[in-house]
């Protein structure tokens, strides 16, 4: 049974006809990304399939072949910047559009110890926002040459923190190499860049028919969280129906719905850049815990435009697009 503070699509979005608009998820393999493919496919879109793991894509996939759309399956792997280049790479050889980008896949490092990608970044900010970032601006052409496409990253509650400790991004050391490591605060600060990221991209794409988005989908019983060592893998196993039978957590399906809502619904160009969010107990500002499409951060370092510029300006670096 859902939790009643659920925000649900109208269920009209959902009896749209997607026939000829083509799609990327990323982290489609699994959870809400999985969910939000499954539903445009249902509804005759094309997908394309962004998975880390391919053999992944291709086991869930299978059911897919009683829907009217298509997908196909192709390799990225966010926290290597080389891997998202070929999948652009691959995707403009096959594709001429794309009609929305969500850009759903993100991790945590679950050991409280710093962890690097081959290119040289902590690897939740690589993950969560770092290839996103790549993958966005390299695909940008194409979103634009596509009338009224759209573009959502997923941000999480976690970025809005509490009225004692605001998340905001360190620019002197983004790559944790000085400051003292803290796996949630690293994947909170992910978040905000995610935030900022969507803001800074709708201004910038005010005069195209692109919108933008981030979302936080909710709680969702999915399987982030499950790396780490076998204490972390142990707790989050015992803690997972906990939370479920306390009605805490909302599954991949009711988490999904807010994505959908930003991809296929006619009142989310109206608010391009904006944040939003799914009802979630982890807020610590009451006001919030019921979300809002959209709904308005209660951090405002998510919301400092200046900030926005510069984490995409200082990104454009560390990616290699100046």
């Amino acid at each position: 049974m859902p939790n009643k503070n659920v925000i649900f699509c109208d269920p009209k979005l959902l009896e749209k006809d997607l026939s000829g608009k083509t799609y990327v998820v990323t982290g489609a393999n699994s959870g809400v990304g999985f969910e939000t493919t499954q539903q445009l496919v249902k509804q005759g879109a094309h997908v394309v399939m962004a998975c880390r793991r391919v053999d992944a894509g291709k086991e869930v996939a299978q059911g897919f072949s009683i829907y009217k759309g298509s997908y196909e399956i192709m390799r990225c792997d966010l926290a290597d910047l080389q891997s998202v280049r070929d999948f652009v790479e691959e995707f403009l050889s096959k594709h001429k559009k794309l009609d929305g980008l969500a850009c759903n896949a993100g991790m945590v490092n679950m050991e409280n110890t710093p962890k690097y990608t081959k290119d040289g970044f902590e690897i939740t900010m690589a993950a969560s926002f770092y290839g996103h970032f790549l993958l966005t601006e390299l695909l940008l052409e194409t979103l634009k040459n596509t009338t009224n496409s759209r573009m959502l990253i997923l941000s999480s509650v976690a970025h809005a923190g509490s009225k004692k400790k605001r998340y905001q991004l360190h620019f002197e050391d983004l790559e944790w190499k000085t400051r003292k490591y803290n796996n949630f605060d690293a994947y909170s600060e992910a978040k905000v860049a995610s935030i900022l990221y969507a803001k800074e991209l709708a201004d910038r794409l005010k005069d195209t028919s692109v919108t933008t988005y981030s979302v936080h989908p909710g709680w969702a019983r999915s399987n982030f969280g499950g790396g780490g060592n076998p204490f972390v893998k142990v707790m989050m196993t015992l803690a997972k129906p906990i939370f479920t039978m306390l009605n805490f957590s909302d599954s991949s399906w009711e988490s999904a719905q807010t994505s959908l809502h930003c991809l296929l619904s006619e009142d989310a160009p109206k608010h391009s850049g904006k944040y939003f969010s799914q009802h979630s107990v982890l807020y610590n500002d009451k006001e919030c815990k019921k979300g809002g499409w959209p709904m308005q951060t209660p951090n405002p370092h998510a919301d400092d435009m200046n900030d926005a510029h510069k984490i995409v300006n200082v990104t454009r670096g560390l990616v290699g697009l100046n």
